[in-house]
């Protein structure tokens, strides 16, 4: 009978497609499910960034590095925090920077080390606030101390150093042998010159010509430049050139620092006091023609407290108080003949003595020339015995700044850009360190 066959036929294919659909049913609950990864989410990491930590080779591939650089200056320690952007075949970008400083440096703790912990951990409460926790063993933790620590003794710098080291080698970041040392005062320089060149972005370009960078701190100053003309390189002292590679480029340059010769530094050595030493008899009191004559007062250099008073002299102020300069500065400073003609940035306080005589706004900086400095130091100076100054050593240091760019090599009428921060970034030696620094494990 044909209707039995038919009935079969049908009855297999019912068979059929119900074993299909028990097939697709059971594959469908067994295999995975296809769906779209969350924005933030990391195949090692998951949706926490925890708990594995990503080599440094993922922190790259995230197109994102931190760095952390401890400033220990002579009058307080600061941390910057600093977020780069990497770019292919490009000079890294600054995304964003944390700044935070206390008070007292570091060589305040000298007698007592242990003390000097506190602050250290603080400031590092800073960096894990502002740095994922999935890339804090991969951020480099660096601390630099400058003038302050290099004028103590040895052993004294040794033991606060040694304290410093204890604290990072506990924390949470990348710490290495060389993570904690003091700063050589060219390095520091050239640091500040790769700060400027930066941001302003001769590094990124070589159609924007470098800047150089002039710094007066309160131990040393610093001239850094790099030299167009052969004639500069070839006469130059050795020790004062110095070749780097970065990023993807080779820099010389023209760097001394001047230990000594801060202002700080510069107005004790004018006043007639000494480096470090109490004076003959445990007599702290210093007598000085750059002070008004009837001034007497108190100042505190490098933990000794000094009296300090004017004296009469037959001749105006400013020239009794250049002599003593020009005496204090004789054959320590070196002419760089090529100065004149390059941009220069000046720092510190080059900047805040421009802001006490009115030169320059404090907040926005501005130009200064030579001439200004040397027109107001004689103002100032001779205007003492008239009109007594809230700062009783704007005669003395004006007078120094003056005479101090002059014996560098730079004219009269040479003009410098001074400024605070660059777009909206500090201009201090920390931000081109930690480039060098990064640079440098890198290259390993």
């Amino acid at each position: 009978m044909r209707l039995p066959k038919i009935a079969s036929v049908f009855v297999f294919l019912g068979c059929l497609a119900a074993y299909l659909m028990f097939v697709k049913h059971h594959y469908d609950g067994v295999r995975p499910a296809i769906s779209k990864m969350p924005p933030h989410f990391h195949p090692r990491l998951g949706l926490s960034g925890s708990p594995n930590r990503p080599t440094s080779s993922e922190v790259v591939s995230g197109r994102f590095q931190y760095g952390v650089m401890f400033d220990a200056g002579s009058t307080g320690t600061r941390i910057h925090v600093f977020k780069f952007q990497l770019e292919d075949n490009e000079a890294p970008k600054l995304a964003h920077e944390t700044f935070r400083a206390i008070k007292p440096g570091l060589s305040a703790y000298a007698d007592d080390p242990e003390k000097c912990k506190e602050g250290i951990l603080e400031l590092l409460e800073v960096a894990q606030d502002n740095i994922p926790s999935s890339v804090w063993s991969s951020t480099p933790l660096v601390l630099k101390a400058t003038a302050g620590l290099r004028l103590l003794p040895g052993e004294k710098a040794t033991h606060l150093l040694d304290r410093v080291r204890e604290v990072f080698v506990e924390s949470p970041f990348l710490s290495r042998g060389d993570s904690v040392s003091i700063m050589d005062g060219t390095d520091e320089g050239i640091s500040a010159w790769i700060t400027v060149n930066f941001l302003i972005g001769g590094l990124h370009s070589s159609d924007t010509p470098t800047v150089g960078m002039l710094d007066l701190g309160g131990g040393s100053t610093q001239i850094t430049f790099s030299p167009q003309d052969e004639k500069t390189i070839q006469t130059s002292p050795i020790d004062y050139m110095t070749s780097f590679q970065m990023f993807n480029s080779t820099h010389t340059l023209y760097s001394h620092s001047y230990l000594g010769l801060g202002l700080m530094s510069a107005r004790l050595a004018v006043l007639g006091g000494i480096e470090g030493q109490p004076l003959e008899g445990s007599s702290t009191e210093l007598v000085s023609p750059c002070l008004a004559p009837d001034y007497s007062g108190q100042w505190e250099h490098a933990e000794v407290l000094y009296t300090v008073k004017g004296q009469k002299a037959g001749e105006p102020i400013y020239e009794s108080c250049l002599r003593k300069v020009e005496k204090v500065l004789y054959r320590k400073v070196k002419k760089a003949e090529e100065a004149k003609d390059i941009e220069f940035y000046a720092f510190s306080y080059y900047y805040d003595r421009a802001v006490d005589l009115g030169a320059i706004d404090e907040k926005t900086g501005g130009t200064i020339k030579v001439s200004d400095y040397i027109d107001t130091a004689k103002r100032v100076c001779n205007g003492m015995t008239v009109t007594p100054r809230e700062n009783p050593f704007l005669c003395l240091d004006l007078t120094y700044i003056s005479t101090i760019l002059q014996e560098l090599g730079f004219p009269k009428e040479k003009v410098f850009k001074l400024a605070r921060k660059i777009d909206e970034v500090e201009t201090s030696w920390a931000l081109g360190a930690t480039f060098h620094y990064i640079e440098s494990l890198h290259s390993q």
